[in-house]
């Protein structure tokens, strides 16, 4: 494995960070996000997206356009920040 130099790096994150995106649903890895848009909260130091699509985890994934696409206005309007299944339970808290 290659791992990416610093200027690669930085030109991922400035490329990607904060994009509203798609999987390439092609790969099988990928097939259980088909359909769901996300948001690239940043790239890692592996050259990985690491990707928010409101489940209560980041994914990450090859910040590349061989497996992401950028989402449309109208597919980014389908994320929602606010929905997310981590959140905080009143009958379990201590």
């Amino acid at each position: 494995m290659i791992t990416p130099s610093a200027e690669q790096i930085e030109r991922l994150k400035a490329e990607w960070t904060d994009q509203f995106v798609t999987v390439n649903a092609a790969a099988p890895e990928l097939k259980r996000f088909e359909g769901r848009v996300g948001r690239v909260v940043t790239v890692n130091w592996s050259g990985k997206a690491l990707i928010d699509f409101c489940d209560g985890g980041w994914y990450d994934i090859a910040a590349s356009s061989d497996f992401l696409t950028r989402a449309d206005a109208e597919a980014a309007k389908t994320y929602d920040a606010k929905a997310n299944s981590a959140q905080p339970r009143p009958d379990r808290q201590g």
